[in-house]
């Protein structure tokens, strides 16, 4: 029982008035800004219970701010303040004041922040193909707060390891936990998968059912926890990623079930699901039909469609991704389901974003099939109407089209690796492809153990190319230590990492818990990864390929102070390799340095390599 009237309410920098029947549906979105931004506009999207009832909002006074607006919507639950802050507004408190005919109805004290003056130093430095991304499911990689595990009030109380379809209870200090064996492995950057709350009724383990863009589940520890996650991993000089879905939210997102007004969402006459078909996008033939519900139609009967072309959507998520990136010194962004936004508000979006943090990274995964489909949602070379300014993609083409059938097929005119050949071949349409992603696997598709048949060798082979290939490399956790499965169903690739709880029958995360072949695979992994670290040649240079020839692949990468050279033979038998073909890149060298084990070999004349190998030499004078 609430025997005053009135109560004052901090939120987050928001300090409140209101009557207090209302506190419970009180929000300020974004929860505050900070001075000394290049774009000097702000929406502040404010949800209040009956908050249209004040008639008039007055802005105190301030020097720098002006309030140059205020909208309303159907919904009398919300309203819409627009600001303006000059570059040279000092931080401090803005105070508004909601009247009606009669009364003030609330008060809001709203703070400008300075900005952080370690951005692109330590913080907000960007992801480049120097990096070596961690991809990890926060909910499958270490329990290190038992006690958020279960949330009250929250719709998923699902606490069960043995259900890959339920919640585990990793967190963010369970990663943070283990940031040394990350940094030993030779792991750069961490990309995680949705870290903002997803209070839906089931499935919330994956992160991508957004309910509240502003609040981190607190089932994997709260902003508090991402705080210090990240600041721990800038201490040690690596990085963060971040994991955004512009183009859907979950059903139980609060603007879906209190409604600004109606075109927040793509609506149909009946459920229309989206058709999947890129391709339609591109299609000189396309309808337009396919194009809108491809674009427009519901990723799922659950993910509700946001509607990008209302400018006040597009500015709340533009400004979420700002806000995110200063409050928490994000160093790039991964993009969920890139093809299916509305593109031109995609070009404004990172536009924006980096407009403000010209080092950010940006890449968009881009899961679709060929290389024209996939070139044109990325800064590109083409002559053609619609241009993305996205930087980078997760390269499936280079998977699906290249590692995997180069692993996995025979040798032919277009099969076994002269398919990653003839993928590569191709990267003349990107405008600068070394800002793409290239992965094995991730959450979504099969281990890339199971794929090539829980053969070691060719695990290997596959780590090797990862990560002397050009582009940005990405790991998939557990893919150090072989775990394997189908993706049928997803949850099987989704396993928790053993040793991430207390219990587990054995801990992976140490030697002595890992088999014989799993200590093989990690040591191999940490071997190449640390070498690439100092490798001006893996890391920034240039590569040279070269036509395969009797199942065997070679490519070099190299600048004008080394070059390594990089055999591909999946065969099972040893091939002994011609060097004089090689003159080109090789001319000043007589030898080379195995990186895995140091032996050198004479390069002059011939080289062998081993069956089912991917040789990865230095070469010397």
């Amino acid at each position: 029982m609430i025997c005053c009237r009135k109560l004052l309410i901090l939120i987050m920098g928001c300090l409140w008035v209101i009557d207090a029947r209302a506190e419970d549906s009180l929000k300020v979105y974004p929860m505050h800004w900070w001075v000394g931004m290049k774009n000097t506009k702000l929406q502040l999207l404010v949800h209040a219970n009956n908050i249209r009832s004040a008639h008039q909002v007055v802005l105190k006074p301030y020097a720098g701010v002006k309030m140059t607006s205020v909208s309303t919507y159907a919904n009398p639950n919300y309203l819409t303040i627009y600001l303006d802050i000059s570059k040279t507004t000092a931080p401090g408190q803005l105070t508004f004041t909601f009247n009606n005919t009669t009364t003030t109805v609330a008060q809001l004290t709203y703070a400008l922040k300075p900005r952080s003056t370690q951005n692109g130093n330590t913080r907000i430095k960007g992801i480049n193909s120097s990096d070596l991304i961690y991809l990890i499911m926060p909910d499958r990689f270490s329990n290190g707060d038992p006690a958020n595990d279960r949330i009250a009030g929250l719709k998923d109380q699902s606490l069960d390891r043995s259900d890959y379809f339920k919640r585990h209870g990793g967190d963010l200090k369970g990663i943070q936990n283990h940031l040394g064996y990350l940094q030993q492995l030779g792991v750069t950057a961490l990309w995680l998968n949705p870290v903002l709350l997803n209070d839906m009724p089931d499935r919330t383990e994956h992160g991508y059912a957004f309910t509240d863009h502003y609040t981190i589940d607190p089932r994997l520890g709260g902003a508090s926890a991402y705080h210090e996650l990240i600041d721990s991993l800038h201490k040690r000089g690596m990085k963060i990623i971040q994991d955004a879905v512009y183009n859907h939210v979950g059903i139980e997102h609060f603007l879906y079930r209190d409604l600004p007004d109606s075109n927040w969402f793509h609506w149909w006459p009946v459920y229309t699901n989206t058709t999947y078909k890129d391709q339609v996008l591109m299609d000189p033939y396309a309808a337009q039909i396919d194009k809108k519900k491809m674009s427009d139609g519901w990723f799922s009967a659950v993910m509700p469609d946001l509607d990008q072309s209302n400018p006040q959507v597009a500015s709340f998520l533009i400004q979420h991704a700002i806000w995110c990136t200063e409050e928490f010194g994000l160093d790039g962004w991964r993009i969920d389901t890139y093809a299916y936004n509305d593109l031109d508000f995609m070009n404004r979006c990172n536009k924006a974003l980096l407009d403000e943090y010209p080092q950010l990274h940006l890449f968009g995964e881009t899961w679709v099939h060929g290389i024209p489909d996939q070139s044109f949602f990325t800064h590109n070379k083409y002559n053609i109407p619609y241009k993305s300014n996205l930087p980078g993609v997760t390269d499936f083409q280079l998977n699906l089209y290249g590692i995997v059938p180069a692993l996995t097929q025979d040798f032919g005119w277009t099969e076994g690796v002269n398919r990653l050949y003839l993928t590569a071949t191709n990267d003349f349409v990107y405008a600068d492809p070394m800002k793409n992603v290239l992965f094995l696997d991730n959450h979504d598709l099969s281990r890339f153990f199971s794929m090539v048949g829980e053969d070691i060798a060719k695990q290997k082979m596959g780590i090797a190319w990862l990560l002397t290939f050009r582009g940005i490399p990405q790991l998939y956790y557990g893919t150090e230590i072989l775990m394997k499965n189908f993706a049928d169903p997803d949850g099987l690739v989704r396993l928790d990492f053993p040793g991430g709880w207390p219990g587990d029958a054995a801990n992976k995360f140490e030697p002595g818990g890992r088999t014989p072949s799993e200590n093989d695979v990690y040591n191999y992994v940490r071997t190449l990864a640390n070498y690439r670290k100092t490798s001006p040649a893996l890391t920034t240079g240039k590569m040279m390929q070269y036509v395969p020839e009797d199942g065997v692949y070679v490519y070099f990468r190299y600048t004008a102070q080394q070059t390594v050279m990089c055999v591909m033979n999946p065969t099972g038998q040893e091939k002994e390799i011609d060097m004089h073909r090689f003159e080109e890149r090789t001319k000043a060298f007589t030898k080379a340095r195995n990186i895995i084990d140091g032996n050198q070999a004479d390069i002059k004349n011939k080289l062998k390599v081993q069956g089912k190998s991917l040789w990865v030499g230095e070469l010397l004078p």
